[in-house]
């Protein structure tokens, strides 16, 4: 298989990679007005959290279209690391921030520059030992699927097996280069519920339309109940994407919140 043939080039990992990226561009600019409690940041951290996931997957959509596979699976673990940074900063803000702890000096000297935060192997841990998480991490790291993607990436990251440097050759033909592609289109699209799921079911206000507020703003007393309501884009992500691949994600996630997702 070659490159630059039609079964490569229109292959659907490219319009769904178009679907996460225009997702995230959407995310950062509905939370942009949430405070981020803990910190004295101005704006919403998380933000700008999504604009840069939003860049890295508009680079890998751009690398894979060179027929840079194995590239791509280097900035599939930067995405991935970027989930596990995303969600152990809003739980350790979620678990620590208090009245008496206005400020969480970790999270507040990371943004500051000043210390780094924990190895990722730490990270991880954290959100797995959480019993705030506890109902979700349940279901979505049950088992070893996460980590099978974890080591996927970083064998591609690491050359630990020949036909990964094969695959960052896009003038050769190799056979199987498609069953990589659709390989990779699974990995980013789990990668993409899993952090949907974490972080909706941890922040659900996140989910959030404008309605609420812009009425407020706008001097118009808001509809009843129209704080619950779920931003369009919100609800078409799940209809798409987290609903038909783990269902019970979505059950969980309706059942513990007020929001009025459907």
């Amino acid at each position: 298989m070659k490159v630059k043939s039609e079964d490569y080039q229109s292959h659907s990992v490219f319009k769904e990679l178009e679907r996460y990226i225009d997702f995230y561009d959407m995310f950062s600019f509905s939370v942009f007005s949430f405070a981020t409690s803990g910190t004295k940041a101005i704006v919403n951290i998380d933000s700008y959290a999504y604009s840069s996931m939003q860049g890295t997957l508009d680079s890998i959509r751009r690398i894979l279209l060179e027929g840079r596979i194995n590239d791509a699976y280097a900035l599939l673990r930067k995405y991935y690391d970027s989930i596990i940074i995303n969600i152990y900063t809003n739980l350790y803000l979620e678990e620590h921030f208090s009245i008496e702890n206005f400020i969480v000096e970790k999270i507040q000297k990371w943004l500051n520059g000043k210390v780094k935060l924990p190895h990722n192997k730490d990270m991880s841990e954290y959100i797995l030992q959480s019993q705030t998480l506890k109902p979700v991490t349940s279901i979505l790291l049950s088992d070893d699927h996460y980590k099978h993607i974890r080591d996927r990436c970083n064998d591609h990251t690491h050359y630990n097996f020949y036909q990964y440097v094969l695959l960052n050759d896009n003038e050769i033909s190799i056979p199987t280069r498609l069953q990589y592609l659709e390989l990779f289109r699974k990995d980013v699209r789990d990668l993409v519920i899993l952090h949907l799921g974490l972080i909706f079911y941890l922040k659900d206000v996140y989910m959030s339309s404008s309605d609420y507020l812009d009425a407020l703003e706008c001097g118009i007393q808001p509809e009843a109940d129209s704080q619950y309501w779920v931003a369009t884009f919100v609800q078409e992500i799940f209809d798409e994407i987290v609903t038909p691949y783990r269902p019970e994600v979505t059950t969980l996630i309706k059942n513990s919140s007020e929001m009025q997702l459907t």
